[in-house]
């Protein structure tokens, strides 16, 4: 459970005023001392993350925040980082205290998630602090919202299962491979070792297709590029050849025409966000200026080398393509360049470190600002002239 990915979880996030009791609530979920607990207003200050194994709900995480209604120059900064969440979850506690009930910041707060599609719970917590009538007015007045308490545990686990209930009705996380291929199939992925290989160990994307084979009855078989052609020649039959992008022509020169063939990183790219949207960016470099501004964006930070694909093969090959006027941005992290608006084209890398949620939100930021937006896989199978081969797979969906 702990080694469960964050990209993997729900992510739920804990919104209200200073002192609802928002990180009393984290703390009582999770039955541990997570975020501090003050009754001075603001406690909090950055957001609190917490990964848990919501029973029987699965991995999540709770995301614990500064107080939306946070003042001075310091608090609007807290604020702005509160806010900045609201891209990057799946799910949305608004919590009020019973003390201040204010519909008005509700309705406010309730408007930004809609932006975001974000569901949401209504909690009034802290009824531990007013009488049976005022409970029971609030039973009347506020039915559609949960009532507990953070120093009654029983109202917490009753609060756990209408939350589990409300979480059960997010849309399933599309699959890797498991809605394309009919159990017993055959799947090679195709690992190369090179420099940029993690020592002793698989990067996320390998693993991530191990398992959703696994998951769904998929034989999988993990060979080396310098293996491939004997893996095809032993192999009775094979559906799907799974290449890492950077050997993709290689892989391609190997594999028959008549074995369907992709990538991890366009995998990812159908699973995350939209092969469509990611077909038009491929497009859009028939009419790409010889001076246009290129951001490179990645969500993990690593060291590069010279065998980095955003650092360097990407930028490499587009200049052999349109020259050297080209001018790149590189970016790294899950927070998202504010200003957008002076890019020609966007070039994301697979987003394992994304969930859905998550790049779909990155995706519409950049196509309101009307800027041609693809994937890492897709770009490099369109550099090694193999784009609408690797595509094949999803030719009923695209």
């Amino acid at each position: 459970m702990h080694q469960t990915p964050q990209s993997n979880r729900t992510h739920i996030g804990i919104f209200g005023k200073r002192n609802a009791g928002k990180s009393s609530l984290l703390n009582a979920i999770s039955e541990q001392n997570i975020a501090l607990v003050s009754e001075i207003g603001g406690t909090t200050t950055d957001p609190v993350k917490k990964a848990m194994e919501l029973i029987p709900y699965g991995p999540v995480l709770f995301i614990d925040t500064a107080g939306l209604d946070d003042k001075g120059t310091l608090g609007s900064l807290r604020t702005k980082r509160s806010k900045e969440m609201f891209a990057h979850i799946d799910f949305a506690i608004v919590l009020h205290s019973s003390k201040d009930i204010d519909l008005e910041f509700e309705k406010e707060l309730l408007k930004d998630l809609k932006t975001f599609n974000v569901p949401f719970i209504k909690v009034i917590n802290k009824t531990d602090l007013v009488d049976n009538k005022t409970l029971l007015n609030f039973k009347n007045d506020f039915s559609s919202y949960q009532l507990i308490s953070t120093l009654n545990r029983n109202s917490i686990l009753d609060f756990k299962k209408e939350l589990i209930k409300e979480l059960s009705k997010k849309e399933e996380e599309e699959t890797l491979l498991g809605d394309m291929l009919p159990y017993n199939s055959d799947v090679v992925l195709v690992v190369p070792i090179d420099s940029e290989a993690p020592k002793g160990r698989l990067i996320l994307p390998q693993v991530q297709l191990i398992r959703d084979c696994l998951d769904h009855g998929i034989k999988c078989h993990v060979v080396r590029d310098t293996e491939l052609e004997d893996a095809i020649n032993y192999l009775p039959k094979i559906d799907l050849v799974v290449t890492d992008s950077q050997a993709f022509k290689e892989v391609s020169k190997i594999v028959p025409n008549n074995i369907n063939l992709t990538s991890f990183s366009i995998l990812l790219a159908r699973q995350k966000g939209d092969l469509g949207v990611f077909k038009d960016g491929i497009n859009a470099l028939d009419s790409l200026k010889e001076d246009a501004h290129i951001l490179i964006a990645e969500t993990c930070t690593h060291n590069t080398s010279h065998e980095d694909i955003g650092r360097y093969k990407i930028p490499a090959l587009l200049k052999r393509h349109f020259g050297n006027k080209l001018d790149f941005t590189f970016f790294q992290g899950k927070e998202y360049p504010s200003d957008l608006a002076n890019y020609d084209l966007v070039i994301h890398c697979g987003g394992c470190m994304l969930t859905r949620k998550q790049m779909l939100n990155r995706m519409t930021l950049v196509e309101n600002k009307q800027i041609p937006i693809t994937n890492y896989g897709m770009f490099l199978a369109w550099g090694a002239n193999i784009l609408e081969r690797s595509l094949l797979p999803f030719k009923e969906e695209l």
